[in-house]
């Protein structure tokens, strides 16, 4: 198998750590390889996968979509993004959004309100305070706001104007701003993904809203990939009660349709005007066909409570079947956004999981993180388990 993949993509630019399979087809929670062979699939493309694969109510609607237009441009009013963006300043509680096509472009839009509302209150050199093991993406400005020394090293000078603090440390926040006056926003994921799953808890949420208020601040949430139902509510910030002035989205928005959002409320939807910012590809009608088909399918079959229920369902069963080795340090998330912390590197268990049938990645070199489509079951859950304990079990003996 590894000599046929490599042998299929002398072409393909080497900037990814490839497992040697090639996935050609899938079915709800599960793929098969160009081998035939079965994998459960508990990664979702990365929480991209929100409706799994093929779903019966989502591919004939795209398949529709496609015979009516794919792209446009946004010289012309597109109807699905007025569609899309109601739907979601419904459920989110903000004022607008601006559409783009990944969670990369998101947070750069977001970065660029923060610099441009300071700038028009006439701070020259504006600053966002952003936090240890944050992730927002691979361009300058967001590897900048990012923590992770591997996606920050190696591409010369960063750009200034970025504040790195602690999470859920309210005194560090407080004490590495005191007095500075040019700073213009707060960025934060409210569960860090890529940098281990590490949660912020609901009080600190609340605390940080408080001082943006405070301070005129603006509170900007990454919702990329614990937005659209991953945590059991629509956005994860919502089980602190709280709302953003900017938040933004991508991942399960499209269940797999490149999408992404920028949302925007009171004081902050308004920095952004003709001109500022753009997207070629952004708000296209496929993907807003995607988005809308998304929130309609996941509100018809319930997917919230589900998401919720199986997820409390599959952290228990992973405490009661892993939490008792030497070597599990923690099993922590919400909804389905999971993290198992071992004490030493796994990166190999993807590798390995694939061998034995299970998709999932590793992030933060010992967090196996799991984050499957929300319609797993609790029987597939049971079956992720059962793949996976023997799999912990010889990584920690070794």
């Amino acid at each position: 198998m590894t000599a046929f993949i490599e042998a299929a993509s002398p072409h393909v630019m080497n900037t990814y750590g490839r497992v040697p399979i090639a996935l050609e087809r899938g079915q709800g929670c599960r793929v098969w390889d160009v081998n035939g062979k079965e994998y459960l699939d508990a990664l979702g493309g990365i929480a991209v996968n929100t409706l799994g694969h093929n779903h019966p109510k989502l591919v004939p609607a795209l398949q529709h979509q496609l015979t009516q237009l794919i792209h446009t441009s946004n010289y012309y009013h597109v109807p699905g993004q007025e569609t899309l963006a109601q739907m979601l300043v419904e459920r989110s509680l903000m004022t607008n959004v601006f559409f783009c096509s990944t969670g990369l472009e998101a947070n750069e839009a977001a970065i660029k309100i923060a610099r441009k509302y300071g700038v028009d209150q006439g701070i020259a050199r504006p600053e966002i305070v952003v936090f240890d093991y944050a992730f927002h993406g691979r361009s300058i400005a967001t590897m900048t706001a990012t923590s992770n020394p591997k996606v920050r090293e190696g591409f010369g000078p960063l750009l200034d104007g970025f504040i790195r603090v602690a999470p859920n440390d309210y005194a560090a926040l407080l004490a590495a701003t005191e007095g500075n006056a040019n700073i213009t926003a707060v960025m934060l994921e409210p569960i860090q993904g890529e940098g281990g799953l590490h949660p912020m808890r609901a009080d600190y949420l609340q605390q940080v809203r408080a001082l943006c208020d405070a301070r005129g601040w603006l509170l900007i949430l990454d919702e990329v990939q614990t937005g659209m139902g991953r945590t059991g509510k629509w956005f994860a910030h919502q089980w602190a009660g709280i709302v953003p002035d900017v938040m933004t989205l991508a991942k399960g928005l499209g269940s797999g349709v490149p999408v992404g959002a920028v949302l925007a409320h009171g004081k902050a939807a308004t920095v952004l005007q003709p001109g500022n910012h753009g997207s070629t590809f952004g708000g296209n009608p496929l993907a807003m066909r995607a988005g809308i088909e998304t929130i309609r399918i996941m509100e018809e079959d319930g997917l919230l409570a589900h998401t919720s229920a199986v997820g409390e369902y599959l952290r228990a069963a992973l405490r009661e079947q892993l939490g008792s080795m030497d070597g599990v340090l923690d099993i922590r998330g919400q909804g389905l956004m999971i993290g198992v912390e071992l004490s030493k590197p796994c990166g190999q268990l993807i590798g390995q999981a694939a061998e034995a049938g299970l998709l999932l990645s590793v992030t933060a070199d010992t967090v196996i993180r799991l984050v499957p489509p929300l319609i797993l079951s609790t029987a597939e859950a049971d079956e992720l388990v059962a793949k996976l304990k023997p799999l912990v079990q010889a990584v920690l003996a070794a």
